[in-house]
């Protein structure tokens, strides 16, 4: 796959999948756009990308909660590079808590993260994917196309995204715009340290996945970057309004 020339946004690309994603498209020849609300970690990972590329990324600190940071990502990136190719939606949260303990304002962090930002940076960029006939990929979850206890508002909001990306591939497909998602299972980042768990917790947490993915092991970032790049590449021109489990067979298999 070749994506010199391309020009690619990533946001929450300051870790976990968006950093791996923002490493392996640099790699492959991509001008990157990052944005991340954590600066320390996005230069760290705008240097990374620097070492294997040809491109210098450009960094953005911005949050996809605030309307005035996506127009500012989309305005900033059309005004340097004059076009925009692919738009991945990589920027999301996670919380545990089930009917009885998630609270409304929890449920609107959660949504307003993982819905509503995607659903205002898509809006913006899709003016600028429909004249270079780009693409977009959102960052899923297996939460989205199978239930799970005492992660509610997390899998209420992946299936959300599940529905906007087949519901948008509908939409822009006659104008030639793709649009997919990727939807991991169990994937080796600080994903799970965020929710709470301590180092001894998560290590029992993945060795219990083992068995929960058909595989018999979890994944990597660099794996979903893969799946990622195949879905923003030349290579996939007549896939769209898919959502590509990504998961090691988790999907499949009954056990949680």
């Amino acid at each position: 796959m070749d994506f010199s020339g391309k020009v690619v946004i990533i946001t929450g690309a300051s870790s976990g999948i968006g950093a791996a994603t923002a490493k392996y498209l640099t790699e492959l020849g991509a001008t990157v756009v990052l944005t991340g609300r954590n600066e320390e970690n996005l230069n760290k990972v705008g240097l990374d990308c620097e070492a294997v590329g040809k491109e210098k990324p450009f960094l953005l600190v911005a949050d996809v909660t605030k309307t005035e940071d996506n127009s500012r990502v989309i305005d900033e990136t059309i005004k340097k590079f004059g076009k925009l190719d692919v738009l991945v939606n990589n920027a999301g949260k996670g919380l545990p808590g089930s009917i009885e303990n998630t609270s409304l304002e929890q449920y609107d962090d959660i949504m307003n993260t993982n819905v509503r930002g995607v659903y205002h940076l898509t809006m913006l960029a899709v003016p600028h994917l429909i004249k270079t006939k780009g693409n977009i990929v959102n960052v899923s979850s297996v939460a989205g196309t199978r239930s799970f206890p005492n992660v509610l508002a997390y899998c209420v909001s992946k299936a959300a995204l599940d529905q906007f990306t087949r519901c948008v591939a509908l939409e822009l497909a006659p104008k030639q715009v793709r649009v997919n998602s990727v939807n991991p299972a169990v994937i080796v980042t600080d994903f799970h340290n965020r929710l709470g768990m301590s180092p001894a917790d998560y290590a029992a947490y993945l060795k219990h996945s083992e068995q929960t993915h058909a595989m018999g092991r979890v994944g990597k970032a660099s794996e979903v970057a893969a799946a990622i790049a195949f879905l923003a590449g030349d290579t996939a021109s007549f896939v769209t309004g898919t959502c590509l489990c990504v998961d090691g067979g988790k999907n499949v298999m009954c056990p949680r």
